[in-house]
């Protein structure tokens, strides 16, 4: 129950989504790099893209034109919109970022998180379980 005392209507996330200019190079970061599992159940949709398992939730990658292509965006992934994703093993996860040479920023609040942005300049936070 909220607080006016109904049940709410809306349950859970079932997806996000996350517009990528290359669906290839976006699959190098988020499967193969991260580790998600790509989901074959994808059908055709008139647009390149994938979807990827996270958990029983899943990440919609959309290869579209990116309005946000020119737009600059914060150093910090956590001063921007962004997906916050719990990970079993930060410091693997560090490892793995840094193998790739890709830039993160640890959390300034403390808690044992990083944050980076993938191919496409999206957001991501990952926090550690």
């Amino acid at each position: 129950m909220n607080a006016s005392g109904t049940r709410p209507l809306v349950a859970g996330i079932h997806h996000v989504s996350l517009l990528v200019a290359d669906t290839g190079r976006a699959l190098e970061f988020y499967r193969d790099l991260l580790g998600l599992e790509q989901d074959p159940r994808r059908p055709e949709l008139g647009y390149p893209g994938a979807w990827l398992g996270i958990g029983d939730r899943q990440l919609h990658l959309i290869e579209l034109p990116n309005p946000d292509a020119a737009a600059e965006r914060p150093e910090h992934a956590g001063h921007d919109r962004h997906l916050a994703l719990r990970v079993t093993d930060i410091d693997l996860l560090q490892q793995r970022l840094e193998r790739a040479a890709i830039p993160f920023t640890r959390s300034r609040s403390g808690r044992a998180a990083l944050f980076c942005r993938d191919p496409d300049g999206n957001g991501l936070e990952f926090i550690g379980a």
